[in-house]
C-alpha cells in the first residue's frame, strides 16, 4: 500500500502563549488517535506550533485504509423463526441492523449471522473529518466567535494548509478553505509562503523567518540565554513555565542583554525577580554567590538592525515596575513590623474563627509548645508566630502577593529580629508544594507545622471538611506538609498532643467532640499514599496504622523496618502465624493471662517456645524502647522455628483449663512482642 506525507497547519491570530504548547500537544494527540480509529498506518507524527500556528506533520501515511471484513453474530435459530418458520422481531431487528434482507442473512448455523467485506476509504476523504474533529476537541475554557462567523475557535483563523504528499486536500474547516499557502514572519517575511511539501514545511517557513518548531524555539532561547548569562559573569534564572510562555510569545527569537540600575538592588532580589519574570518575561541574572546582578536578558521576536533601541526600550519599561518595589519597600520598613498586626487584627481569617491577628496569636502559642517538644527555641518560635503574618499588612505584599513570608523576613531583619525568627516568617509556608523546599531552622518548622495545624483543627472544628473536589483551604496540602516536615526532618512530635493542645486554643470556636481523632485520621490517611508512591505495599501501612503511633516520625520508622522485615525468609511464616494468633485469642473466653506458669507446660514444643519468647523479651524490649524497630524484627524472626513447631504439635485449646488459659498467655506474649512495631498478622 502506498504512503505519503500529511501536513495540516491552521493559521490564527496569536494564539494564548501559556496554552500553546498544551495546544500543540493535544492537536497532535487528536490526529494521531483519529488516524488510528481510522485504521490509518504511519510512520511517525509530530507537532509544531508557533504564535500565529498550530500544525502536525505525519510521515509515510496509508493512501487508504485496508479492506476489512466485518463478523456479526444475531440471534439463535430457535429465537429467529417462530414454530411456523415466520422470522420474528429478532431476526427482522438483526437485518435491519446489518443493512440487508433478511434472506441475506446466513441461517446455516446455529444462530444467524452477518459477514460483509468493507473496502477501505482513501485517506484524503477522512483527513478533513480527522482534524476537524481534533481541533474541535482542543482542551479552550472559552471559544471565540469573529466577524459575522458562526464558527468558533480560540483566535480567528486566517489560512489553512492540508498537503498530503505534494496534493492539497479539498476542504472547508473553521472558515478556511486548504491550501498550500501559509504565512511569514508579521514583520521580517509579512507575505505568503509556499509550502511545496510537507517534509518541506519546516525550511519553508525558516526562510520566512519563523521557527516552526517549538522545541527548537525553547532549545534555541535556552542556549543562547545561558551564553548571554556567562558572558554577563552570571546565571540566568530559566524558570521551565517562563521558558515555556518566552518561547510562545516569539516565531523568531533573538535574545539581548539589557541593564537596570544597581540602586534597585537595595530592594529584595525576590520582588524584583517576581516583577521581571511575572509581568515583562525576562530572565533574570545572578552572579556566584546567588545575589540578583543588575542584568537581565529579554528576547525580542525580530532580528533588529539597531538592537540598542530595543534594549532602551525594555530598559525604559522595567524601570517604573523596578520602582515601585523599591517604593513599597521603603515605605514598608517606616514602621515597625509587630505593628501591622493591629490591621491584621480586623482583617477575617475565617467568619466563626475570628480575624488574621487571632489566627497569629493561636500559632505563636502553639509554636512555642511545639518548638520545645523538638528541640527548638520555644521563646523565638512564639515570637515568630505572633509576627507571622505581619507582611499580609505591608503594602510589598500587596502589590506582590508572592512576597508573603519574604518580605516579612526582610522587615524582621531590618527590625533587628534574631536571624531564625526572620527565615520563620517564610519558612511557615513551606513546603510550598509537593517536592518543594522545608523549613531549615527549627523554628521555622516549629511555626510552619504550628500553623498548619491551627488551620486543620479550625476548619475541621467548624465541620468544613474537605470533598472529593474542593478543598478550599488546602487542608491535604496543609497535612502533608507536617508529615514532610516532621519525617524528612526527623522531628519527634506527638501529634495526639500537638492537635490537643490546638484545639484547647479555640475554647468554643470549635466543636471539640471527636475532633482531636478526625483531624489525627485525616492526617494519618494522607500518609497511606505517600508509602504507595515510594513502593511500600499498603499492608505495611495498615499493620503500623493499626497501633496508632502518635508521632509520625515513630510511624516512619516502624514502616520502614516492616518493609525490610518482608525481605526476610521468615517473614511470611511469621505474619501467618501472628494471624492465626490473633484469631485464636479474639476467640479466647474469659481474661487471657498476662504470664505464663512454667509448671504447667507440659510439651517440649510449648516450653522450647516459652524460652525463646523469654529471651525474646529481654533482647528486644529495649531495642522497640530505642525505635531500633529493624533490629527488633530481626531478632524476632527467629522465633519461626518454634512458632512452626508449636502449631505443629500442640494443641492449643487443651482440655485442661488451666493448661489452656496458660497456652493462651504464651501466645499473648509472642504477639505482644511483635506489636511492639506492627501488626504483623495484617501482611498475610
Amino acid at each position: 500500500m502506498s504512503a505519503q506525507d500529511f501536513l495540516v497547519e491552521l493559521g490564527t491570530e496569536e494564539l494564548p502563549p501559556k496554552a500553546l504548547k498544551s495546544l500543540g500537544e493535544a492537536f497532535l494527540a487528536g490526529i494521531e488517535r483519529g488516524l488510528k480509529a481510522a485504521g490509518l498506518s504511519y510512520a511517525k507524527a509530530r507537532m509544531y506550533a508557533a504564535p500565529r500556528r498550530l500544525a502536525v506533520l505525519v510521515d509515510g501515511l496509508a493512501a487508504q485504509q485496508p479492506d476489512r471484513t466485518v463478523n456479526l453474530d444475531g440471534p439463535p435459530l430457535q429465537a429467529a423463526f417462530d414454530k411456523d418458520g415466520k422470522p420474528t422481531q429478532a431476526a427482522l431487528g438483526f437485518a435491519k441492523k446489518c443493512g440487508v434482507d433478511l434472506a441475506l442473512v446466513d441461517q446455516s448455523g446455529p444462530k444467524l449471522k452477518f459477514s460483509q467485506s468493507i473496502a477501505g476509504q482513501p485517506a484524503v476523504s477522512l483527513l478533513p473529518g480527522i482534524v476537524e474533529t481534533s481541533l474541535n476537541d482542543l482542551p479552550i475554557p472559552k471559544r471565540m466567535r469573529w466577524a459575522a462567523r458562526k464558527e468558533e475557535f480560540v483566535r480567528p483563523t486566517q489560512w489553512l494548509v492540508m498537503l498530503f504528499g505534494d496534493a492539497v486536500i479539498d476542504c472547508h474547516i473553521l472558515a478556511q478553505q486548504a491550501g498550500r499557502v501559509s504565512r511569514g514572519h508579521r514583520f521580517h517575511a509579512n507575505r505568503e509562503v509556499r509550502i511545496s511539501s510537507p517534509a518541506s514545511y519546516a525550511e519553508d517557513l525558516r526562510s520566512a523567518y519563523v521557527i516552526a518548531d517549538f522545541a527548537e524555539r525553547r532549545e534555541l532561547i535556552s542556549q543562547r540565554v545561558a551564553e548571554l548569562a556567562k558572558a554577563e559573569q552570571g546565571t540566568a534564572i530559566i524558570p521551565p513555565a517562563l521558558l515555556d510562555e518566552v518561547s510562545a510569545l516569539v516565531e523568531w527569537p533573538v535574545p539581548l542583554v539589557c541593564s537596570f540600575e544597581e540602586r534597585f538592588l537595595a530592594v529584595p532580589q525576590e520582588a524584583l525577580i517576581t516583577t521581571m519574570q511575572d509581568n515583562q518575561k525576562y530572565f533574570c541574572l545572578l552572579d556566584g554567590n546567588g545575589k540578583l546582578l543588575p542584568r537581565f536578558i529579554t528576547v525580542a521576536n525580530i532580528e533588529s538592525k539597531d538592537p540598542a533601541q530595543i534594549v532602551a526600550g525594555n530598559e525604559k519599561v522595567v524601570r517604573p515596575r523596578l520602582t515601585d518595589a523599591e517604593f513599597f519597600f521603603k515605605q514598608d520598613q517606616r514602621q515597625p513590623l509587630e505593628k501591622r498586626n493591629e490591621r491584621l487584627a480586623n482583617v477575617v481569617f475565617q467568619a466563626q474563627l475570628g480575624s488574621v491577628y487571632d489566627k497569629a496569636a493561636r500559632v505563636s502559642d502553639l509554636a512555642g509548645f511545639i518548638a520545645g517538644q523538638i528541640g527548638g527555641d520555644a521563646s523565638r518560635a512564639a515570637r515568630a508566630g505572633i509576627l507571622s503574618k505581619c507582611d499580609l499588612a505591608s503594602e510589598m505584599v500587596g502589590e506582590f502577593p508572592e512576597m508573603q513570608g519574604i518580605a516579612g523576613y526582610y522587615y524582621a531583619l531590618h527590625d533587628g529580629e534574631p536571624e531564625d525568627v526572620a527565615l520563620a516568617l517564610n519558612e511557615q509556608y513551606m513546603p510550598r508544594g509537593a517536592g518543594a523546599e522545608l523549613p531549615q531552622t527549627l523554628t521555622g518548622a516549629a511555626v510552619a507545622v504550628a500553623d498548619k495545624l491551627d488551620t486543620l483543627v479550625g476548619i475541621f472544628g467548624i465541620g468544613m471538611l474537605p470533598t472529593g473536589s474542593k478543598d478550599p483551604y488546602a487542608l491535604r496540602r496543609a497535612a502533608l506538609g507536617v508529615l514532610r516536615i516532621l519525617i524528612e526532618k526527623q522531628l519527634d512530635l506527638d501529634l495526639v498532643e500537638a492537635v490537643g493542645f490546638a484545639i484547647g486554643q479555640y475554647g468554643a470556636r470549635v466543636n471539640s467532640a471527636g475532633l482531636a481523632q478526625q483531624v489525627l485520621d485525616f492526617i494519618f490517611d494522607r500518609l497511606r499514599a505517600r508509602y504507595e508512591d515510594e513502593g511500600v505495599d499498603v499492608a505495611v501501612y495498615q499493620a503500623v496504622r493499626a497501633l496508632s503511633p502518635a508521632a509520625p516520625l515513630d510511624f516512619d520508622q516502624r514502616v520502614q523496618a516492616v518493609q525490610a522485615f518482608r525481605q526476610l525468609p521468615d517473614a511470611t511464616a511469621l505474619a501467618a502465624a501472628n494471624k492465626r494468633v490473633s484469631n485464636i485469642l479474639a476467640k479466647a473466653e474469659g481474661t487471657v493471662p498476662d504470664s505464663v506458669n512454667p509448671a504447667l507446660l507440659q510439651e517440649a514444643a510449648e516450653q522450647a517456645l516459652a524460652a525463646a519468647v523469654a529471651a525474646a523479651q529481654q533482647a528486644v524490649t529495649p531495642l522497640a524502647a530505642a525505635r531500633c524497630y529493624r533490629e527488633a524484627l530481626a531478632q524476632l524472626a527467629a522465633l519461626r522455628g518454634p512458632v512452626d513447631a508449636f502449631f505443629e504439635q500442640v494443641l492449643v485449646n487443651a482440655e485442661d483449663s488451666a493448661v489452656r488459659a496458660n497456652r493462651y498467655a504464651l501466645l499473648k506474649q509472642l504477639r505482644e512482642l511483635f506489636l511492639g512495631v506492627a501488626d504483623i498478622s495484617l501482611l498475610g
